[in-house]
């Protein structure tokens, strides 16, 4: 379901100033990009590019713990151990 939040004025120089609902709700907060999608219904959907590199990231590493054997957060903790131990004595 869509539901309209605000409402932005087009500046001359094609500005706008995003409401501060907007910016909660996606998650923008000062000095942060933010990154414009086309959906495939032609909307475009306005995202943090914070939250878009998180998302990327997630879908990146999908599968990865699977992959390295890891089956839980024991085993997860195990292999923080083992990094840490390794870069203490340099290997």
């Amino acid at each position: 379901m869509s539901v309209v939040m605000d409402v932005a004025k087009v500046t001359a120089k094609g500005q706008i100033t995003i409401p501060a609902d907007v910016r909660e709700a996606v998650g923008i907060r000062e000095g942060d990009k933010v990154v414009f999608v086309r959906m495939d219904d032609g909307s475009v959907s306005l995202r943090s590019s914070n939250l878009e590199a998180l998302t990327r990231a997630q879908t990146g590493f999908e599968g990865a713990a699977e992959e390295a054997g890891l089956q839980g957060e024991d085993d997860l903790t195990d292999l923080i151990r083992s990094v840490r131990r390794d870069h203490a004595t340099g290997r």
